[in-house]
């Protein structure tokens, strides 16, 4: 269940814990012939991933659902209880001649989670709030893994990158009134503190690609 209460948000709330800016992945480039993809990621509460990745230059829609597990269950109720395998998950859709997977991943890992909780992000708690990316094909696994290891090899975070890399079932968006979420309610408590210095984030870091 989502966290209301403002005690938790002071006590939990998002904090980066990169030690330094992050690198660009340096493995092989992704070979695309499409101007049209899709990627799939988890981060905690889909409210301020989705937020994040709107702002992305060269993405051209971003849709809150869920991802993992089974059509009968992709329901938020359901879903909050933490036992149905769903992640709350972002499908974002991208055009890889002005946005590269790989950047997507530096995004992901830099400003939109903390990929170093276990099972958790911030307030939230419970593994529908686990860091994870659903790849779409092999091409994105090997990617994914590649610089989840490059990462960690850099230690560029206090402790090892917990992201599960995980092939993508299906995807299911979630209700409408989740969708767009931060942008509609961005004077709510839990998105003034947990969502919005996402947002600041972006900007201030990787300006290049903040729109």
């Amino acid at each position: 269940m989502r966290v209301k209460s403002l005690f938790v948000f002071l006590l939990g709330g998002f904090l980066t814990s990169a030690s330094a800016a992050l690198p660009d992945y340096t493995g092989p480039q992704p070979a695309s012939s499409t101007s049209k993809a899709v990627a799939v990621f988890a981060g905690g509460c889909f409210w301020g991933v989705d937020a994040v990745f709107k702002h992305v230059k060269g993405v051209n829609s971003v849709v809150s659902g869920y991802a993992g597990g089974s059509a009968e269950t992709a329901l938020y109720p359901i879903v909050s209880t933490g036992a149905t395998g769903h992640a709350e998950s972002v499908q974002v859709t991208y055009d890889p001649t002005q946005v590269s997977y790989p950047e997507l991943l530096k995004i992901f890992f830099q400003v939109a989670h903390d990929p170093t909780q276990l099972n958790r992000q911030g307030p939230d708690r419970g593994t529908q709030y686990r860091s994870a990316i659903f790849y779409t094909n092999d091409q994105q696994k090997e990617i994914a893994q590649r610089y989840i290891e490059q990462l960690n090899q850099a230690k560029v975070f206090g402790k090892p990158i917990v992201t599960q890399v995980n092939p993508l079932d299906k995807f299911y968006p979630a209700e409408s009134y989740h969708q767009n979420y931060l942008a509609q309610h961005p004077y709510e408590p839990y998105i003034v503190y947990n969502d919005m210095p996402k947002l600041e984030a972006l900007k201030k870091e990787l300006p290049a690609r903040y729109h």
